[in-house]
Order: structure tokens, then C-alpha cells, then sequence
């Protein structure tokens, strides 16, 4: 079964790392590369399974931008176990997301 992206804010975030393996990105929608990383991670989310893949907007989560030390956007931040395992900044491709997640 195919993974769906969700978008959500910081609190959901915080409750999802502490239950699985959530991959996060941190997007601002006047982005030209955030829409284009979209795109991908539907792509990213046909091939996976046991993962949830949630979108945060920079812009309306300030807090959780300075808990997890996001800089810019796009930002993926792959957590594991509570806590992040992995970081990508900027625009990605399909093979890239997919070794990350498959290598963590």
C-alpha cells in the first residue's frame, strides 16, 4: 500500500517522530522548489512503506523551524527512533529521498 503525503504542523510532527519512522519536510509555498519537490515525493511515497511522509510549512511553524535548526527550504529531515537520523537540503530527486530512507 502506497504511502500519502500529509500536510501538517509542529505539534503533529513532535507526536509522529515519538511514534515510527517519519520523513519531514519543511517547505514555504511561495517556494519554486518546494512545489517541484512535491512532485517527487509522490513519486517517493508509491515506492515506500512503513513511513509517514509529512509536509510543514515554514512560514506557520516558526517553533518547530528553531527546534529542529531548519535554515532554509525545501528541508527533509528524516526521523527514527524519536530522534533525526538524516538531513537533505534543498531540492532532491527521486534516488536520492529513496537511498536516504532505504539507508536509514
Amino acid at each position: 500500500m502506497a504511502v500519502t503525503v500529509k500536510e501538517i504542523d509542529g505539534a503533529t510532527l513532535d507526536q509522529m517522530i515519538k511514534a515510527g519512522k517519519v520523513l519531514a519536510i519543511f517547505h514555504s509555498t511561495t517556494c519554486g522548489p518546494c512545489k517541484m519537490l512535491r512532485f517527487v515525493l509522490k513519486d517517493v511515497a508509491r515506492e515506500v512503506e512503513g513511513l509517514e511522509i509529512v509536509e510543514i510549512d515554514f512560514d506557520q511553524n516558526k517553533e518547530s523551524i528553531e527546534q529542529y535548526g531548519v535554515e532554509g527550504y525545501p528541508t527533509i529531515l528524516l526521523f527514527k527512533d524519536g530522534s533525526e537520523h538524516a538531513r537533505l537540503k534543498g531540492l532532491q530527486q527521486k534516488p536520492v529521498i529513496l537511498k536516504l530512507i532505504r539507508e536509514n
